[in-house]
């Protein structure tokens, strides 16, 4: 006897996240991991279960030479661990939805279509996100492959939030601000309703900072603003993106540096951020322990700019109820936590360090007029729950 299972996939550039999830019920989680550095030295993490030891080793360069050779070398592990599992559901991350995708969608021939056209929206993740469908449609021919877009949960913002000042024509090319990471901050806001109802109807920031970052106002459950825009190069500076910059620096860069616009995106993407900044690395944890002027001065500017666009957000959200942390270094650096909210009291912060260096998932005082939270995001669930509802909508047609 099968057992139906969702398989969720993330397909970066040079990496593959993947999680597998029992669904006779509702999700349940039963592996996860990721492969690094496709094509080049690649490294398999996984884990398989209560009771199994945690796989982690290299990879040859035939095993993951590219999206396809990886995906075949995961299927291979988990059908070794889950003989019995079948994949009735596939659910990607895509990053780009562009104007017309606000929800999770059925992958079509179609949908395909206009999801590359998309690709110059968010050139470093939609190619390689659809890469990671293919690859997945070529494997399970007859499950049902489910696209959830980072840009859905921003997609109600009002027109001002909304907007470039660029002729209106724009706006109908689709030149707009879409905002990402809404997987995650679905989530968030998600477990906000569940344990704290009350703050998640009201006005809510949350910072969710990692390699990429972002931050999102939220009121009543629904994004009205986020600091990311038409693509995800906008608002906090991150690993390796520089974040906000004014466009007359690519004038500058293209006319008087004789640079092509790849060259340009390039520096953009993958040279500038905390690395750019620090010539050290894109790794906070690094930054935090180098101990000179440059990792500081990196680690300054990312903590300036949160603090700058917690309070845009605020106003936007015409106060502030709540702020949540989330990602990676959002979850795990009471440093920057600490940096952030120290000297806020103005807009209603109050940091408790105790609770802070604890890692409670609280960590505002008992008097703080805005309640200070952790919430550690998880992406990989909200795939899982829209792709088995979209099976259950499915077979609900069919029946």
């Amino acid at each position: 006897m099968t057992q139906p299972v969702t398989l969720t996939l993330n397909a970066g550039s040079s990496s593959l996240k993947f999680s597998l999830y029992d669904i006779t019920g509702a999700p349940v989680q039963l592996a996860i991991g990721n492969v690094e550095n496709i094509g080049r030295q690649p490294r398999l993490k996984a884990s398989l279960g209560d009771g199994v030891p945690r796989v982690e080793r290299e990879l040859s360069p035939s095993e993951a030479s590219d999206h396809p050779s990886t995906l075949k070398t995961v299927l291979t592990l988990l059908r070794e661990h889950f003989p019995k599992a079948h994949a009735a559901v596939v659910g990607h991350r895509v990053v780009h939805g562009g104007p017309r995708f606000s929800e999770p969608m059925a992958v079509t021939d179609e949908v395909m279509a206009e999801l590359r056209t998309l690709s110059p929206f968010a050139p470093i993740h939609q190619p390689h996100n659809l890469a990671g469908i293919e690859a997945a449609r070529a494997a399970f021919p007859d499950a049902l492959q489910v696209a959830c877009f980072d840009t859905a949960f921003h997609r109600h913002h009002p027109k001002a939030n909304d907007v470039f000042a660029l002729p209106r024509e724009y706006y109908d090319k689709g030149i707009r601000r879409y905002g990402f990471h809404g997987l995650s901050y679905e989530y968030v806001s998600g477990e906000l309703k569940r344990i704290a109802p009350l703050l998640h109807a009201g006005r809510v920031v949350v910072a969710h900072l990692g390699n990429g970052a972002s931050m999102c106002g939220i009121l009543d459950g629904r994004s009205v603003a986020s600091t990311m825009g038409f693509t995800a190069l906008d608002g906090l500076p991150m690993g390796t993106r520089c974040g906000q910059v004014d466009p007359g620096v690519i004038f500058y860069m293209v006319q008087q540096e004789g640079r092509t616009i790849d060259e340009v995106r390039d520096i953009f993407y993958n040279k500038s951020g905390l690395l750019g900044l620090s010539g050290i690395s894109n790794d906070m944890r690094v930054l935090e322990s180098a101990g000179v002027p440059e990792a500081n001065e990196a680690v300054d500017y990312f903590v300036f700019r949160i603090r700058r666009e917690l309070g845009g957000l605020a106003a936007a959200l015409g106060g502030l109820d709540a702020l949540v942390f989330c990602g990676g270094i959002g979850e795990n650096s009471r440093k920057i936590r600490r940096r952030i909210c120290d000297g806020m009291d103005w807009i209603g912060i109050e940091l408790d360090h105790d609770r802070n260096d604890s890692g409670a998932q609280v960590i505002s005082t008992d008097f703080s007029r805005a309640r200070i939270m952790v919430i550690a995001t998880n992406e990989e669930i909200v795939i899982a729950r829209a792709a088995k509802r979209l099976l259950s909508e499915q077979a609900g047609a069919g029946a």
